[in-house]
């Protein structure tokens, strides 16, 4: 858990760059994410020395040689502003070597392709390398937690419909999903990588001991995590989100998730995790065919999860938010997409979660679907579930408060999955289940209202003479005691 010192030496970081003319939060977040990586190639470096040193070996693929040591880390802060900022704009300077590195196994510069450099003054960059070298982040979780505050501060939605999904969502999902150490985990719309990195934290807690064994953490590093995103700002934050969780080679893809270019995410996946973009429309023409035979639409929110069906392996499952449209939307492609996922693979619950679970960013209604891809269908019975608390107020504050379903959603669920229970359970309930037949019967419609029975309270009021008489016997009482107090006054 990130401290309250720690946040305001982030603070004082992110009002540095906002004071010296950086007021995009995204750009910020940019800029700061390239000093990162610089400061984590030299802490790279510097365990690689003290290896060789113990070993007695020459340094095993160093990421700097000799020539370039005044580009590490260590070497430039202590510089005088000038002499720093013209090490960074300077050809076969500093930021050169960040976006070259990558020739020399640094798995994650990849992402660095198409990097700017925009800090515009020496006095401004001198100010945020010191205040980044005071920040003590030698631990991964600490690392984690600093970047993750500091995603927390994109303050409105991103381009194209993206927002960011809070954390105890994601970990929810995660925890009912329980994704386990051989898995292949993918988010087709990763952004800031929250999916990934909330169930790389879910591995090492519940694997800690098998993640020594070198098969195992090779999986864990090289294979376990796939993202895709086509914005290079987004796929670069989330490289580093990763890297700083201790994920140091992700699959990340610069690819159009949609487009017939996304070669690599068929099949792939045991387990999704994902909130794809709602941003509308888009081109049909842009859109892998294979995607279309599924759903013949132009909506990103079912394009998706016809991708994501696409891309998860046999008896793969899935966890993907989408919002409510989807659940009873009345058009053809809507109605194609739930009879996919019902008739031919396995819906296993819906969750309704309020609209304000994404606040500040959107005031959506949206749910959780978890599914799994059988081809063969098997969807028996539906889960559902009323959430109407998550923890936090529902308004743009969302400030923490007592009522939380989370625990109970996660522990229902896991009772559901173990040994599902014979009865359906009462409608009036929070959560009961749904026979297939009966969704079918409904066209297919997995609003949860259209399940969920409301109990009516009869009331009985007293008859009008009544209170036409309690009336009247309170004006004479109040005539009485008015009169008592003239006589009082007199």
């Amino acid at each position: 858990m990130i401290t309250g010192e720690l946040k305001s030496q982030i603070d004082k970081v992110w009002e540095a760059f906002w004071t010296g003319g950086l007021s995009n939060p995204l750009t910020v977040i940019e800029q700061m994410t390239y000093l990162l990586f610089i400061r984590r190639l030299d802490e790279l470096q510097t365990q690689k020395e003290q290896k060789a040193n113990l070993l007695k070996k020459p340094i095993e693929d160093p990421l700097y040689n000799e020539s370039e040591y005044e580009l590490r880390w260590s070497r430039f802060k202590n510089m005088d502003p000038e002499v720093m900022h013209k090490m960074f704009t300077k050809q076969d300077g500093v930021f050169d070597f960040l976006r070259n590195v990558g020739n020399r196994s640094a798995a994650f510069s990849k992402f660095m392709k198409g990097a700017t450099f925009m800090i515009p003054t020496p006095r401004l960059l001198a100010q945020v390398v010191e205040m980044l070298s005071n920040i003590d982040m030698n631990d991964r979780d600490t690392k984690g937690d600093v970047y993750e505050y500091l995603l927390s501060k994109i303050a409105t939605a991103g381009q194209n419909g993206q927002f960011r999904t809070p954390r105890h969502i994601i970990r929810m999902m995660v925890d009912m999903i329980q994704p386990m150490l051989e898995d292949v985990i993918c988010d087709p719309s990763c952004g800031t990588a929250g999916f990934l990195t909330g169930a790389g934290e879910y591995i090492r807690e519940h694997y800690e001991s098998e993640l020594y064994k070198e098969e195992a953490k090779n999986h864990f590093q090289n294979k376990m995590f796939m993202g895709m995103e086509f914005d290079p700002t987004m796929i670069r934050i989330g490289g580093m989100n990763l890297m700083l969780h201790g994920i140091e080679n992700p699959v990340l893809m610069d690819v159009d998730s949609l487009s017939e270019a996304n070669t690599g995410f068929t099949e792939k996946a045991s387990i999704v995790l994902a909130n794809p973009p709602f941003k509308g429309s888009l081109d049909r023409e842009a859109v892998d065919g294979k995607i279309l035979s599924v759903v013949d639409s132009k909506k990103t929110e079912l394009l998706f999860l016809a991708l994501i069906l696409k891309g998860l392996k046999l008896g793969g499952r899935a966890a993907v938010i989408v919002p409510d449209g989807v659940l009873f939307g009345s058009s053809k492609a809507h109605m194609q997409i739930r009879k996919e996922i019902i008739d031919r693979h396995k819906l296993e619950a819906v969750i309704s979660m309020p609209s304000g679970v994404f606040k500040p960013y959107a005031g959506v209604s949206t749910a959780v679907l978890i599914f799994t891809k059988t081809n063969d269908g098997g969807t028996d019975k539906v889960w559902f579930y009323d959430m109407t608390a998550d923890g936090y107020s529902l308004d743009d504050k969302r400030n923490p408060i007592e009522a939380n379903d989370i625990p109970d959603i996660v522990s229902k669920y896991r009772e559901l999955s173990k040994a599902p229970y014979g009865g359906m359970g009462v409608r009036t309930d929070k959560s009961f289940l749904v026979p297939v037949s009966e969704i079918r019967d409904n066209k297919y419609d997995l609003s949860i209202n259209r399940y969920k029975q409301v109990v009516c309270e009869e009331k009985i009021y007293a008859a009008p003479t009544t209170i036409i008489a309690e009336i009247e016997a309170l004006d004479n009482q109040r005539a009485l005691l008015l009169k008592q107090l003239k006589t009082l006054l007199a």
